[in-house]
Parts: structure tokens; C-alpha cells; sequence
């Protein structure tokens, strides 16, 4: 093992510790999780607003795009739990070895996207349809939830298992009333268009929806954005592969902090190590594929699928949090009050649990490129940076909220296009990281390599055609 030598870049980070592979788990149980919090964290604005309202407009013709989008973004998350599998480093890490300043780059998108505190706005609201305490108190109510959100995310002794515990919360909330729409609202005509939508009936473009809100739903079904990319973080805080030798993000004022080196390992590529990669890669596939892609999938289709039972062609549906109104008003007209108080319940829920890990992937991006490429040799630990940036977050959106500005249009145009840029960015360099960073039984090739060169024509496409759209909203 000692003549090896590690092949991650070390130009502008130290050069990685050469261990081996950890053994990997008997049970795939042991492992689930960062899937489920990826669909939970992904499953908001998606969930609730974007596809229903779309099934609400044009049916289900259109549902094929969340299965191209999650497929896709399947992928991107097994590229980018490729690295850190095998070094123990977040892809944020891998890329500024490449250019110091690329994960800095990626986090200021990222900051960018969620200063605005939008999602939890959402969330506040549907309280209101709840109190009928009206729009007045939705800032009040929001400010509340963003202290919860920082007191939960900072005082939880091991952050990723408090995350984990709400997200699982959250899903069992959504399946809950997933299964009950089944039972009493969602109508056999659905299921029907539901399958015509995924073959004979598949549609693109879709009039009168817009080309550029038709490709950012196949783009943004199940995460998006820097959320893909927190991939990495939430693996090794499970402790996947070489991130098992990563103590787990914890809270400097309850939890034990650890020293840890900034940087990764690499493990020789002996027979055994191999042996144990195969069975790794196995499982984070498998963990993927059932809690991230297929629960992203089967929500949004019968979350669509309420939408059409309840709502199809209703004039005047708004493609805002309003529509939420508007449904659940429906459901208790349809099916009986208590329904549309279950609607609106589930939902408040289910977007706080997203708002919080946005919260959360957002400061793990964050205070992880902060601490590993500036300030390596500070006496800061990551948990402290992790702790200031989530307050920080916290106070930037309570100040927004109390001065009473609603989101502004350069930010709104910014967060349309920070989502498209960063994941065509992110995709060419996923392509440059897994194929010289890692040794060659472990290069990203074939199908795998083709499904990213996909990405970044799809992405590429996606961000063309939203810069262009946004441009001409501004200057036009």
C-alpha cells in the first residue's frame, strides 16, 4: 500500500492520507438515508406547486419530464457520491483541487439562490389557510420557523441524524396523505392518464405552458441547484466509503467535536479494496435509486395525480403558493373539510422540513469549502463555521422579512439561472474530476459517462435558453 501513489490533485490542497476501504455494511438498511433526505429536501416547491399545477393546466401528458429529470439527476448524484466514496472529500473539495476557487463559486450560487427565505414563506402560509390569521402574519410565523429551523440545525448534537429524523417525518407525513388521496380522492380516469402520459400521450412542447417552465420542471424534478451536490456531505456524515474516516458535522455547543485533517484518503487499488469498492458502489447505487429517484418519482406523479382529480382546467389556478389555496379548497368541497385541512397540514410540514435542508445543505456547502480551502490552518473548526453560517442565514431572512420586502425581481432572475449554470458547470467537471482524480478501475466510463455528457447538453441548453428568457424580461 505504501507504493501507492494517491492520483487526486494535490496543487492546491494537501496531497490525501492512503487507508483502505473501510468493509461495507452486511445490510443495505444500514445505509439508507441520504437518499430519503435528498427526495425530502428536493420534494417542496416540486411537490406541492410546480407539477400539481402543471397537471392542473395540461393533465398528465407532460409527467414523462419528472422521470427524465430524476433519471437524470440519478446519475449526476452517483458522480458526484463517486468521489467522495472514494477520497472521503466532498465534489466541492475535488473541484478546487482543480482551480482553488471553484467550490467558492458554487457556494456563492448557492447563497444567492436562498438568501431570499422563500422557503419558508411557503410553509408559513399554508399555517394561514389553516388560523385564517391572513397574508399579515406570514412573516411573523416565518420568522418563528426560521429560529426553530437554527435552533434545530445548531443544538442537535449530530446534525445529519436530526436532518435524517425530520426528513423521515416528512415522508411518512406526504406518503400518509398520498395514500389517503388514493383511498378517497384521486380517481381511476388518473391512473389511466397517468400511464397515457408516460407513452401515448407524452407531449413536448405542451401550449400554453412555456417552453423554458417545461424544461425547468424536467430539470429541477426531485433536488436541483447546489442540492445535488450536498450529496457528498450527507454520504460521509452516513459514513460511506472513505468518509467513514470523517468525523460527522456536529453542533459546537451539545455535540463532541473531533480533530480531522481538511483533507481526504485515497485507498490503493489492491484486491481487496477493490472488492470492497464494488460492494460500496453496490449499495450507494441502490440507496439512490429507491429513496431518491423512485420516491421523487412515485410523489410527484400521485401528488399530479390529486391535482388532476381535483383541480384539472379550474380557471384561474396560480402557479404560486396560492394554488395551494385553491386545491385544498377543493378537497374540502370534493371530498369533505377534513381533507383539505389534511392537505394544508401535510403541507406546512412537509415545506418547513424542505426549508430546513435548504438551511442545511446550503451552510454544509458552505462552511465545507470555507474551512477545507481558506481556512485549513485556522484554529476554527468546520461545526463553528457550519454554526455562523446557519444563524447568518437565519438573520439575513428575518431582517428581509421584517422590512417587508417581497423577493426582488434581479433575485428572482438570479435564482432562475444560478440552478441551470451551476449544474452544466458542475456536470463538465464531474466529467474532468472522475476521470483523471481517481484510479483508472474507478474512472467514471461508458453508460455513465455518456448519461453526463447528457447532462451537460441538457443543462447547457436549459441555461441558454433561461438567460435569454430572463434578459428579455429585464432589458425587454
Amino acid at each position: 500500500m505504501s507504493e501507492f501513489t494517491p492520483t487526486v490533485p494535490s496543487r492546491v490542497l494537501p496531497t490525501v492520507e492512503v487507508r483502505d476501504l473501510p468493509e461495507p455494511p452486511r445490510s443495505t438498511w444500514r445505509i439508507i438515508g441520504p437518499g430519503l433526505v435528498g427526495a425530502g429536501v428536493g420534494l417542496a416547491s416540486g411537490e406541492f406547486i410546480l407539477w400539481p399545477y402543471i397537471a392542473s393546466q395540461v393533465g398528465l401528458v407532460f409527467i414523462w419530464g419528472a422521470a427524465i429529470g430524476i433519471i437524470t439527476q440519478w446519475f449526476l448524484n452517483m458522480e458526484i457520491e463517486r468521489y467522495t466514496l472514494a477520497t472521503g472529500e466532498t465534489a466541492l473539495t475535488g473541484f478546487s483541487r482543480m482551480w482553488k476557487h471553484w467550490g467558492l463559486v458554487f457556494v456563492i450560487m448557492t447563497l444567492c439562490s436562498n438568501l431570499w427565505p422563500g422557503w419558508v414563506t411557503t410553509s408559513a402560509t399554508m399555517v394561514t389557510y389553516l388560523t385564517g390569521t391572513g397574508e399579515g402574519s406570514v412573516r411573523y410565523i416565518a420568522i418563528a420557523m426560521l429560529i426553530v429551523i437554527a435552533l434545530g440545525l445548531t443544538l442537535a448534537p449530530v446534525i445529519y441524524t436530526a436532518l435524517e429524523k425530520v426528513i423521515f417525518v416528512k415522508i411518512a407525513l406526504v406518503a400518509t396523505l398520498i395514500v389517503v388521496g388514493i383511498v378517497v380522492a384521486i380517481t381511476a380516469e388518473s391512473w389511466v392518464q397517468l400511464g397515457r402520459g408516460l407513452t401515448v400521450d407524452a407531449r413536448f412542447p405542451v401550449p400554453p405552458l412555456e417552453f423554458a417552465v417545461l424544461m425547468g420542471a424536467i430539470a429541477y424534478a426531485g433536488a436541483g441547484g447546489g442540492q445535488n451536490l450536498c450529496q457528498s456531505n450527507w454520504i460521509r456524515d452516513k459514513g460511506f466509503g472513505m468518509g467513514l474516516y470523517v468525523p460527522r458535522l456536529v453542533s459546537p455547543v451539545t455535540g463532541q467535536e473531533e480533530a480531522v485533517s481538511s483533507t481526504g484518503f485515497q485507498f490503493a487499488p489492491t484486491k481487496e479494496n477493490l472488492a470492497r469498492w464494488k460492494n460500496w458502489w453496490r449499495f450507494a447505487n441502490v440507496e439512490q435509486a429507491w429513496t431518491f429517484a423512485v420516491v421523487s418519482f412515485v410523489t410527484i406523479a400521485l401528488m399530479s395525480m390529486l391535482a388532476y382529480s381535483t383541480v384539472f382546467g379550474k380557471p384561474g389556478l396560480e402557479n404560486s403558493i396560492a394554488f395551494l389555496q385553491a386545491e385544498g379548497e377543493v378537497l374540502q368541497d370534493v371530498v369533505g373539510p377534513w381533507f383539505g385541512i389534511l392537505f394544508w397540514v401535510i403541507g406546512a410540514l412537509a415545506l418547513f422540513a424542505s426549508a430546513m435542508g435548504i438551511v442545511d445543505y446550503t451552510s454544509r456547502l458552505a462552511s465545507d469549502t470555507i474551512k477545507t480551502v481558506y481556512l485549513r490552518d485556522k484554529p476554527i473548526s468546520v461545526n463553528r463555521v457550519y454554526f455562523i453560517v446557519v444563524w447568518a442565514l437565519a438573520l439575513f431572512g428575518t431582517v428581509i422579512l421584517l422590512a417587508g420586502l417581497d423577493q426582488p425581481l434581479i433575485l428572482l432572475v438570479f435564482s432562475a439561472c444560478f440552478a441551470a449554470v451551476m449544474m452544466f458547470v458542475y456536470s463538465i467537471l464531474l466529467i474532468v474530476l472522475n476521470r483523471k482524480a481517481l484510479p483508472e478501475a474507478l474512472k467514471v466510463r461508458s453508460y455513465r459517462l455518456g448519461a453526463l455528457i447528457w447532462s451537460v447538453l441538457f443543462f447547457g441548453t436549459l441555461t441558454v435558453i433561461v438567460v435569454f428568457q430572463q434578459a428579455q424580461n429585464l432589458f425587454g
